[in-house]
């Protein structure tokens, strides 16, 4: 992308080697949960202790980021044209395809709440409409992601403003498609009869962390699409 040698090789293989641990990983856990008996109570807990202390460390990057954006942004150097964005950069309109992608994004996160309470009340068909309905929004918000890349008059080498633009969006991109997975087996466990109203703890987990991944868009939007341009 953006004509970097041999960059959408790189892009292939750590894609498809991100994939393959995760199948393997989640093969797994989803025996030991299901078929072997292994996740106790206490096995449990300690499960959704790492998750949330996964979502904290994932704040805390976005945090950084956020950090070196307003720290240029609130007062712009003289190599940055002292004003922002920097002079030469074209910023993206806040009110056409990143307005559209939040009301997608934000949009999934109600259709993921409905399955969730469904599957709480033992309504399974509700369940699979609204994680069908989340999968479906997440694509849609990754396929847009990508055309804004493609568009956009700027890269991540265009100084300070591109390298925070595209490092925040890019990561955050990069937690859709994951968060996109765990929703996607959340979506065949239910199918496959493994998740229950009294059994589903990796659902819920994946859901919280869908749940963050729409946070951050927010404040993304807010910060860097709105006030930033």
């Amino acid at each position: 992308m953006h004509g970097f040698s041999s960059g959408n090789i790189f892009l292939t293989v750590a894609f498809l080697t991100l994939l393959s641990s995760m199948t393997l990983w989640w093969r797994d856990v989803i025996s030991e949960a299901t078929y072997l008996g292994n996740h106790t109570l206490a096995v449990q807990k300690g499960l959704n202790m790492g998750v949330a202390l996964f979502i904290v460390s994932e704040a805390l990057f976005f945090l950084g980021v956020f950090w070196a954006f307003f720290h240029s942004a609130l007062s712009p150097t003289v190599e940055l044209g002292a004003q922002w964005p920097p002079m030469g950069i074209q910023a993206v309109n806040p009110f056409e395809l990143p307005l559209l992608n939040t009301i997608i994004l934000l949009s999934s996160g109600v259709t993921v709440t409905y399955a969730h309470h469904s599957i709480i009340k033992g309504n399974r068909y509700g369940a699979l409409n609204g994680l069908v309905a989340t999968v479906v929004l997440a694509l849609i918000f990754t396929a847009l992601q990508g055309i804004e890349y493609s568009v956009s008059s700027f890269t991540i080498s265009d100084g300070a403003f591109g390298s925070c633009f595209y490092l925040s969006t890019g990561f955050h991109g990069l937690h859709v498609m994951i968060g996109t997975a765990f929703i996607a087996v959340g979506l065949w466990r239910v199918m496959a009869y493994h998740s229950t109203e009294n059994h589903h703890l990796g659902l819920e987990s994946s859901i919280l962390y869908w749940h963050f991944v729409d946070v951050v868009w927010l404040f993304l939007y807010i910060s860097i699409y709105y006030w930033g341009s």
